[in-house]
């Protein structure tokens, strides 16, 4: 991509940064930021379900070598894992960061410092993991790591679960959206991370992701610059709703949409207590996921070498 810059850049130029800090801030006093709607006052002191107030709540920070290739590239992805979430899914990977909690409350511009140390390590972007419930924390952050000399891509890497409003503020702001999109059922999501409508959400979340930055694109070198990168996570017994999916993604979103389908499930957290999750995924059922993929018109698959259980 010839003449690339990020978006937010542009839009920091322009003076519209600053309005979307002001709307994100605005939506903190009464919240519904995402899609939980719980109309806590995070300003001063009450916690939603995300147990987040005004502040970044980080886990950890660091490059990392275990995204999708063209994150990842020869110097690695710029992670910056945020604390608690906006889904808790029981079967979570990242069960004691999401559900337990595990991190710090820290100030704006340590976010900001964290974005320009992770850039001044060689990373080939800013990978916000689980950003949903702190988007005013990374667009408050944004200016100051600007004035710093950030100029790599933002990576948005979510669970799906997005608000139309809140999206459409970072328009202009996020070059690549990596949203999972989790479930095909409203009763699997309603039953695994207790959001019914999450399936309706995440579909108008994906169309408004791509509206935005439309399909991957790479440099020369194949390290993602701009676009839509969509991750499903494939569950045993089909619960994840793979065919359903993958059609919808190649129907109504497009056909060269890049997408990970990925087979590494294993039982995390609770999933134990689910007869379906309680056991690893299959050789055989990633196998199929992917022939489901390609059989609905997508071509654009993540292929990373990976090792599975043949059971």
């Amino acid at each position: 991509m010839q003449n690339w810059q990020p978006l937010y850049l542009e839009t920091h130029r322009q003076g519209r940064l600053k309005e979307k800090i002001a709307a994100a801030y605005e939506i903190l006093g009464q919240c519904n930021l995402c899609p939980r709607n719980c109309l806590v006052d995070r300003h001063h002191g009450e916690r939603g379900l995300c147990l987040t107030g005004n502040l970044p709540v980080v886990s950890s920070f660091g490059p990392h070598f275990g995204e999708e290739e063209p994150l990842v590239g020869s110097r690695g992805s710029g992670t910056i894992f945020f604390t608690h979430c906006n889904l808790y899914c029981i079967f979570c990977q990242n069960y004691e960061i999401s559900h337990g909690g595990q991190g710090e409350e820290i100030a704006l511009e340590d976010l900001a410092a964290m974005m320009l140390n992770l850039q001044k390590r060689g990373c080939h972007n800013i990978n916000f993991v689980t950003p949903s419930h702190q988007v005013y924390q990374i667009l408050a952050a944004l200016p100051l790591a600007i004035a710093g000399g950030l100029n790599v891509p933002l990576v948005y890497n979510c669970g799906g679960y997005d608000a139309l409003h809140t999206l459409k503020i970072l328009d202009g702001v996020i070059d690549i959206y990596m949203p999972d999109f989790k479930f095909w059922d409203p009763a699997v999501a309603a039953d695994l991370c207790q959001a019914e409508d999450y399936p309706e959400i995440a579909r108008q979340a994906l169309k408004e992701m791509h509206r935005q930055v439309g399909d991957l694109a790479m440099d020369e070198h194949g390290v993602a610059r701009r676009g839509l990168l969509v991750r499903h996570l494939v569950l045993p017994d089909g619960l994840a709703g793979t065919k359903e999916g993958m059609h919808f993604l190649a129907q109504e979103i497009s056909p060269h949409t890049y997408v990970n389908v990925m087979g590494q499930y294993r039982p995390c957290g609770r999933a134990y207590e689910h007869p379906s999750l309680k056991k690893f995924l299959t050789g055989l059922e990633h196998h199929e996921a992917l022939r489901l993929a390609r059989e609905a018109g997508l071509t654009r698959l993540d292929r990373r070498e990976k090792l599975f259980r043949w059971l």
